[in-house]
């Protein structure tokens, strides 16, 4: 991206204006219409309000009040949000950001360079992959009020992707005090920001309001009046929302995979596979590597071998997502090793590996007994946790299957660390050291940071390239780095990916323009509104 011109990205951006305004979730009209409340449905409460310090479902939020330096159009060409023009040395060690003036924080205060600079700084020792994907960061300097110059010491080629306000917002300097923990900032759950939407209240367990800023930089949006992001934890009750009406946004994983056919047919409902570039991952099974049985490879090995992939496709996922066998989505293809070790279902080779790891089957017939802590974000997780235990039951392991709310589990695995295995998904991104390195570098492995090195996982060979490949300018050795981490990671087994994720949108016909670039319903929404009528 060295040496892209003002000029260069201004056509990107009216391209993606263009490209948005074919597209049904991102048709742009002549004259959008003015009102109306999106109701946004959550299946789970996000442990925050803006995504600085987790990513405990706070994408879908913190965008509506936080905004990012850039945006990205469909393509991932950046385009303007707080930052209006961007520079990148010849030799990618200096990126200048020239912001975009007149902005004010919710609360009336002045957007500064100050607030840039402490912002990159906090996401790289707070963010679970912002630690890996500002870990180049030496300093960020402010030569004036709107001007942001952050210096590497080292180039990282992927950088210019990563500056989207879910993943690496921009907060307010002056409402993180000193000696207070970021993740405990009373911004964190009251947050105030440059965005099109401020913070109203946050009800727990029902609700979360957003309102109009009337004051917002980009007049005349944003068009709806509110968004109020409905916390519905049943999941049939989320499907009768959308089937009634009282529903006009979410996901697949808002709605039961039984049920999404059902509701994908319903004649107000349509679905948009766009808008998720920044969200490919896969979901995967996490061992402790703490804990003394599954310290042990061939524990570990003879889970896999327990395991049918397509067993776990089609009975608990419903054929939505791809299997694979290893960290990277195949909606990163270029990335993809394809030639990993597969372990094929084989109950009888799993109890062998069993028998010669020192671990027999008891008089009840069980070798040990662990906890498998599921992360509890919709049904297809639960039932994840329950075939686990049947599959490995057979084998003679003996799981009990904990359930809990996502704060009690976020706590519970990354920060006390009182788990044995977990199953959980986690996304790539669109590119391995932002979604994929946080998981297995060494130096990521930080109680308290959720989404991050659960399993405390260390190889210094993985360290060494995935090190590398973060700062490879050869795309060509980039992508063999990525290579044979993989192969490594398929070996060690520290986790067991098993189906990649593929998301996308469901919304209510009568609300449009959500969808306008590679973030999708994750982004601002300023460009929202209503076709017709709605409360």
């Amino acid at each position: 991206m060295a040496g892209w011109t003002r000029r260069d990205f201004n056509k990107a951006w009216l391209a993606s204006v263009a490209a948005a305004a074919l597209l049904p979730g991102g048709a742009l009209a002549t004259e959008p219409k003015r009102g109306g409340t999106i109701q946004f449905l959550l299946e789970t409460e996000p442990g925050a309000l803006v995504a600085v310090t987790t990513t405990d479902n706070v994408t879908k939020v913190s965008a509506k009040v936080s905004e990012g330096l850039l945006d990205y159009d469909f393509d991932l060409n950046p385009v303007p949000q707080l930052a209006t023009a961007w520079e990148v040395s010849p030799d990618g060690l200096r990126y200048t950001f020239t912001l975009r003036e007149g902005v004010k924080w919710h609360d009336g205060k002045d957007f500064t360079s100050e607030d840039v600079a402490f912002s990159i700084l906090l996401l790289k020792e707070n963010h679970p992959r912002g630690r890996g994907t500002f870990a180049p960061v030496k300093e960020v300097l402010t030569p004036d009020p709107l001007t942001a110059v952050i210096v590497l010491d080292r180039p990282a080629p992927y950088l210019i992707h990563a500056f989207y306000a879910d993943e690496s917002p921009i907060v307010p300097k002056h409402r993180y005090e000193d000696g207070v923990k970021p993740a405990e900032s009373p911004n964190a759950n009251a947050p105030v920001g440059t965005g099109p939407f401020h913070f109203k209240e946050w009800v727990r367990g029902s609700h979360i309001i957003f309102e109009r800023n009337p004051d917002y930089w980009d007049q005349p949006k944003p068009y709806v009046d509110r968004v109020v992001f409905r916390i519905v934890t049943d999941a049939s009750a989320r499907a009768i929302a959308f089937e009634t009406g009282e529903a006009d946004l979410g996901n697949d994983s808002t709605v039961p995979v039984s049920e999404l056919e059902r509701v994908r047919a319903l004649p107000q409902i349509a679905t948009e596979e766009r808008g998720y570039s920044f969200y490919a991952g896969v979901r995967r099974i996490e061992f402790n590597l703490d804990n003394p049985y599954f310290a042990k490879l061939p524990v570990r090995q003879a889970v896999a071998h327990a395991i049918d992939r397509k067993a776990i496709q089609q009975t608990i996922w419903y054929g939505y997502g791809r299997i694979v066998y290893g960290p990277v989505s195949p909606a990163l293809p270029d990335f993809l090793a394809d030639d990993l070790p597969t372990y094929p279902y084989d109950p009888a080779l799993a109890e062998k590996l069993l028998d010669e790891a020192g671990l027999p089957r008891g008089a009840d017939g069980i070798r040990f007994k662990v906890v498998h802590d599921y992360r509890p974000w919709n049904e297809g997780d639960k039932r994840t946790g329950e075939y686990l235990r049947s599959a490995l039951g057979k084998i003679g392991i003996d799981v009990t299957v904990r359930s809990q709310d996502m704060a009690t589990y976020v706590k519970r695995v990354y920060k006390d660390r009182d788990f044995d295995f977990t199953s959980n998904s986690m996304t790539n991104s669109f590119d391995p050291v932002i979604g994929i390195q946080r998981l297995y570098w060494s130096k990521n492995f930080k109680p308290g940071v959720p989404f991050s090195n659960g399993s405390h996982y260390a190889n210094p060979e993985v360290d060494r390239l995935l090190e590398t490949a973060a700062v490879e300018t050869d795309r060509a050795k980039r992508l063999d780095d990525y290579r044979q981490f993989q192969r490594i990671v398929a070996t060690d087994l520290p986790d067991i990916n098993f189906l990649s994720q593929e998301p996308f949108t469901i919304y209510n016909k009568r609300l449009t323009g959500h969808t306008t670039g590679a973030t999708g319903i994750s982004g601002s929404l300023a460009s929202a509104y209503f076709v017709e009528a709605a409360g």
